[in-house]
């Protein structure tokens, strides 16, 4: 195929839609409300769409990695926001280094897992 490919957008779902539109605005997400049961949340050149739609096992199957700059920076970010405080199910995991880089980890409301990483610069 000779098109470029734009982006990639997942869809994942949640099993309290409002709570989780909370958290991921929270996260430093833009939403876009498409639909009463649909909204894509967008921050930088990234996105994914969030839906009104809670199975159990796909959830608990559903992960994405997000690329960022400096994952140490990142985690210091993501900690100051007391999410876990602010939402019940929410569980972080903080930064650890691997043979590729480093990563941390984010479950969201749902149970949803986010890996923020950082891949080591090959010389």
């Amino acid at each position: 195929m000779k098109q470029s490919i734009r982006s990639i957008r997942p869809f994942i779902g949640a099993e309290n839609f409002d709570i989780s539109r909370n958290f991921y605005q929270d996260l430093g997400f833009e939403e876009v409300i498409l639909e009463d049961n649909l909204s894509l949340f967008k921050r930088q050149d990234i996105a994914f769409y969030l839906q009104r739609a809670y199975v159990k096992d796909w959830i608990d199957n559903t992960m994405i990695f997000v690329e960022v700059e400096n994952v140490d920076e990142f985690w210091n970010e993501l900690s100051s926001l007391n999410l876990t405080e602010k939402y019940r199910h929410v569980r972080l995991i903080p930064v650890r280094n691997l043979n590729w880089g480093k990563e941390c980890f984010v479950h969201d409301p749902s149970g949803v897992l986010w890996h923020f990483g950082e891949f080591y610069k090959l010389s």
